[in-house]
């Protein structure tokens, strides 16, 4: 089993979820398979999606300090391909089913 496309994927920090659709060797270009894969998960596999969140720091005491999150995570295509097929292939019974869509 291996991902064949990566369709699209979504780092879903207030769910805390990988929400991914794609498709595996043998599927047609009609079906597709969508999950959403805790970022814990992740984390066990080495991988890190998330937003991290940034402090900045002021000397002048009239600004206080900000906590922000960085506005972008630099997570390429192949990255997220790579973890899908490390994932499925441990947890194949996880593999969602194909849909028409």
């Amino acid at each position: 089993m291996d991902i064949k496309e990566l369709v699209s994927f979504y780092v879903n920090d207030f769910a805390e979820t990988l929400d991914v659709s794609f498709r595996i060797e043998g599927d047609e270009d009609d079906v597709i398979r969508e999950d959403q894969i805790e970022l814990t998960e992740m984390d066990v596999f080495g991988y890190d999606f998330s937003k991290k969140p940034t402090i900045e720091y002021y000397d002048d005491e009239e600004d206080e300090d900000e906590f922000d999150f960085e506005d972008d995570v630099d997570v390429d295509d192949y990255q997220v391909i790579s973890f899908l097929n490390e994932y499925y292939s441990i947890y194949d019974d996880k593999l969602p089913e194909a849909t028409f869509f």
